[in-house]
Parts: structure tokens; sequence; C-alpha cells
């Protein structure tokens, strides 16, 4: 990443250039800067809409401090398949822990979301437990409630129980999404009949019915056209690091 961590002047340039309204690409030109870093700064501390330059520069510093005084000492980071920069990879899992958090998960669950997200490999309990440096109490909490939300799936490599995030993540999420649409129309429906058609009340429960039916059926067939996309298998680079045996 050119010129290592962002400075307070550079993040003063990123909270000028949302100001006025301009791309993270465009932000990330002028400051001679990859558009990832620009957009995880930005997503990690408040979005486009929150971001304010001092108190991200504090919160990167105290989080700095937080990682330095809870490393074990005399231990370095774990080497990174296909030449990634580990410290990279770290600041990347928690900027998508933080999105992953939007949608309503706690923050250990998006954690162990974000980590098995962007690991090549299906991960045990205590492989969870070791990379996030948590209890494993806490990734059984969060596995099971992933696993009830479909959002990871559960294998066995004939010892242990291994999770993985399925292909099918997005997709089991859009349909998710749909099926609560259908009982929320279908509810809305039932308002019809009970409040009466063509008073306001009615009328906005209607409207409302008739929105989410149009959704709902739209979104379906979009999935189903896309879903092959979650299964494109693109061009890999020879991996740097061979995984564990055991893995995967």
């Amino acid at each position: 990443m050119p010129g290592g961590r962002l400075t307070q002047q550079e993040r003063q340039q990123i909270a000028v250039g949302l100001a006025d309204g301009l791309a993270y690409a465009e932000i990330a030109r002028r400051l001679d800067r990859p558009t990832s870093t620009v957009t995880r700064e930005v997503m990690r501390n408040g979005g486009p809409t929150g971001y304010r330059a001092d108190l991200a520069h504090h919160a990167t510093q105290r989080r700095t401090r937080r990682r330095t005084q809870t490393a074990p000492r005399g231990t370095q980071a774990a080497p990174q398949p296909y030449g990634r920069d580990a410290e990279a990879v770290q600041e990347f899992q928690e900027t998508l822990t933080d999105v992953i958090m939007t949608s309503g998960l706690p923050k250990m669950t998006a954690r162990v979301l974000g980590c098995l997200y962007t690991a090549d490999t299906s991960l045990t309990a205590s492989e969870l437990a070791e990379r996030l440096q948590v209890s494993p109490a806490s990734i059984s909490k969060a596995v099971t409630l992933l696993s009830g939300l479909e959002l990871v799936r559960r294998e066995s490599d004939g010892r242990r129980d291994r999770y993985v995030v399925d292909n099918d993540l997005w997709y089991q999420s859009m349909i998710r999404s749909v099926r609560d649409n259908d009982r929320f129309s279908e509810a809305a429906r039932q308002g019809v009949a009970i409040l009466g058609r063509g008073t306001p009340a009615g009328t906005r429960l209607e409207n409302a019915s008739r929105f989410l039916d149009f959704i709902s059926e739209s979104l379906t067939r979009a999935m189903e056209q896309a879903r092959d996309v979650l299964y494109t298998q693109p061009e890999t680079p020879a991996a740097t690091t061979e995984p564990h045996p055991d893995r995967g």
C-alpha cells in the first residue's frame, strides 16, 4: 500500500472529498492511494455521511494500541498465502466485520462470519478462536447463530466439525428476504380487509402489499438468473503457502 498508513492530513483530504461528493476512486487518485484503502477507511469510520477525519484518526490509533497490547509477546502474524499482506488482510476483516454488523448481527457473530468469508479453507471452532483471540464459548455461540441463519455450513472431517461459508450465502440471504416480504404482504392484505379498502390505512397497506409482491417476484426471477455467478471459477494465482492438508 503506497505510503503505509493514512496520515491525519490524508484523512482530512478524504473528508473534504466526501463533502464535495467525489467518488472513492477520485479521492484515492488524488491521494495516490488504492481505491480499496479509501473505501475501507470510510466504511469503518462512519460511512460517507458520518466520516470525520479527526475521529477516524483517533479511532485508528486506539485500534493499533489495542492490537499491540493484546498480541502475545514474541509472536508474529501467520504467513499469508498468495503473497497477501497480513496486516492488510487483518484490516479488511475488521472492515468487513463493521459492514456485516450493519445488517444487525452481533459483533462477535459478525467477526466469525468475516473470518470465515475471508478464509481459503473451512475452519474448526478452535482455529476460529485462535484467529480471533477469543474463547471457544464465544465461537460456539456465534456459529450456532450463523448456522441457524444458514449463513455458514457445518461439515466434518471425521474427527472435528468444520465451518465454511457456503457459496449460496447470498442466495439464501435473498431467499429469506423474499420470504419476509411475502409474510408482510400477506398480513397487509388481511389488514386491508379489516381496515377497509379506500381508507387511508387500508390504502397504505394495499400499496405496501402490491409493492412487496412486485419486489419479491423481481428478486426471485433475478436470483434464479444470477445464481450461477456464485459458482463461477475465475483463474486463481498459485499459493505461496500451501494450506494445511487437514483443511478444506
